[in-house]
């Protein structure tokens, strides 16, 4: 099975973010899931997908599911 990986810059232009904010994010522990290859960052569609999915709310009462 093959999958789509994206480097950091292409993985927030596909979630429409800055990559300083997945930088921060992947320090701290949020955001989406990420391979570490060797010194490589590479992100997956499929885990980009998943967590947008996962920020889907339908009233902005809802709680972040984080």
């Amino acid at each position: 099975m093959q999958s789509t990986t994206f480097t950091t810059e292409q993985a927030a232009e596909y979630v429409g973010l800055s990559s300083n904010t997945l930088n921060r994010w992947r320090y701290t522990g949020d955001g989406p899931r990420y391979l570490k290859l060797g010194r490589a960052v590479r992100y997956r569609q499929a885990d980009l997908d998943a967590w947008l999915d996962e920020r889907v709310r339908e009233s902005t009462s809802e709680e972040c599911g984080v």
